[in-house]
């Protein structure tokens, strides 16, 4: 059995902290695909995530990756996704048009509440292999995109949120 990786809960200093840019020519190293590995793993073992950045790993580093669920969800078509990288990722765009939405984080584990995010959402950032790359992203996508550039601001959606409700799993005997 692989080892569970541990998510940082609110209480912890580093999802406070504005995390570091990853040097450019670090990126493709084995100290950040070993980062990356452990992001891919924590992601895998939630049923429900869809995104996760580093800080919620301990390490207080500008990159998030974004579920291949997510992808899937979106598209209504399973299979034919992988997850994606962003390093260093910047949002260049955000529509004027916003939109309340449900959220909720794997670091603030079974509270969801209403975020006034922006509907669409443009961000360019690097790959895993040193690419830079622009997305612009609609709903789901977009909204991520918002979620997780806070996180490397040491912003967690409680900060900005309406309505936040305690929904633990019902457990199942």
């Amino acid at each position: 059995m692989p080892k569970e990786q541990k998510i940082i809960q609110a209480e912890d200093k580093v999802l406070r902290a504005k995390a570091k840019e990853v040097k450019i020519g670090e990126i493709t190293s084995p100290t950040i695909k070993k980062i990356l590995d452990q992001l891919k793993k924590s992601l895998e073992q939630e049923a429900d995530g869809v995104a996760i950045a580093a800080p919620q790993i301990g390490v207080s580093l500008r990159i998030f990756v974004v579920s291949k669920r997510a992808f899937e969800i979106t598209s209504g078509k399973e299979g034919k996704f992988e997850d994606q990288v962003f390093i260093n990722p910047v949002i260049t765009k955000l529509s004027k048009e916003k939109e309340e939405m449900e959220e909720g984080c794997l670091s603030v584990r079974w509270k969801y509440g209403k975020v006034m995010r922006s509907e669409k959402a443009t961000i360019t950032a690097y790959d895993e292999n040193g690419k830079k790359f622009s997305r612009g992203a609609t709903g789901l996508i977009a909204q991520i995109f918002q979620h997780e550039t806070d996180h490397l601001d040491g912003v967690l959606f409680i900060d900005k949120a309406d309505n936040i409700v305690d929904l633990p799993p019902k457990k199942h005997d």
